[in-house]
């Protein structure tokens, strides 16, 4: 029930033209014109390296960004929500095995990936720092943990499970999509925060190893902040959980039937 318009982010003018058109044949039976929008969400993007060549993914996400926050700010448009990732915190798609400064991830991180996707969203980021500043509108950064769709749990976290190796480059981190609607519906319900940013994962490890666990086999040498809980994730979402109210739905074991 919802009108598509397709339109490419790196052009300035589709974002100024699509952010300012009807959603829809049913907006000209009225005669009032162009009703204004409350909000954007941005979530368009090469989604990761290897799809496109570097330069490409970095000029697409950068551009692109910066093109859908000027239009939504110069149109007025308060509440602007964006996609930034996991990445920035530089283990994901580093060259070889990475450690993490400290854990768990927190918004507070000096991120620093090596990569051109990661690379992307810390740029992206700032030029939403940078408009937030100039506006004083609500711009909000969500760093996406690694989405899972309702069929994926029966289809990837038993290869999980039993190889957790593949899933250190991701912190053990996982989001499920549907509560990651529920976290971009709490952000576009919460005014008033200015900028900020959000890790958006869910409350535990996608992990069927306790954190002792982890830590000890995958991230020995890394320095702890505060104490854990047993399988709080590494990724934390403590940030959400505080000032947006986000309570988890969609646990992992709800889903998936594991015996260690």
């Amino acid at each position: 029930g919802v009108h598509n318009l397709l339109a490419d982010i790196t052009d300035s003018g589709q974002m100024f033209n699509a952010m300012s058109s009807y959603t829809g044949l049913h907006e000209l039976e009225g005669g009032e014109g162009i009703a204004r929008f409350d909000a954007v969400v941005h979530f368009a993007a090469v989604p990761r390296i290897l799809i496109k060549p570097d330069n490409e993914t970095f000029r697409v996400n950068t551009v692109g960004t910066y093109n859908v926050i000027e239009a939504a700010v110069k149109l007025g448009i308060k509440k602007i929500i964006i996609a930034s990732s996991e990445t920035t915190y530089g283990i994901c798609f580093a060259d070889g095995v990475t450690d993490p400064k400290v854990l768990p991830l927190e918004e507070d991180y000096d991120v620093d990936p090596m990569d051109s996707y990661g690379l992307s969203k810390v740029v992206n980021e700032k030029t939403a720092r940078s408009f937030q500043l100039r506006s004083g509108f609500d711009i909000y950064a969500l760093r996406i943990g690694n989405v899972i769709e309702p069929h994926e749990y029966a289809e990837l976290f038993p290869h999980y499970f039993r190889n957790p190796e593949v899933r250190r480059r991701n912190a053990f981190c996982y989001i499920d999509a549907r509560d990651l609607g529920q976290i971009v519906d709490l952000c576009l319900k919460k005014d008033g925060l200015g900028y900020q940013v959000f890790n958006a994962g869910n409350d535990h490890n996608g992990a069927v190893l306790n954190n002792k666990e982890l830590l000890e086999r995958f991230f020995p040498n890394v320095p702890l902040s505060r104490e854990l809980d047993e399988t709080e994730a590494l990724f934390s979402n403590r940030k959400i959980r505080e000032m947006l109210g986000f309570k988890e739905q969609h646990n992992w074991r709800r889903y998936v039937e594991w015996e260690d």
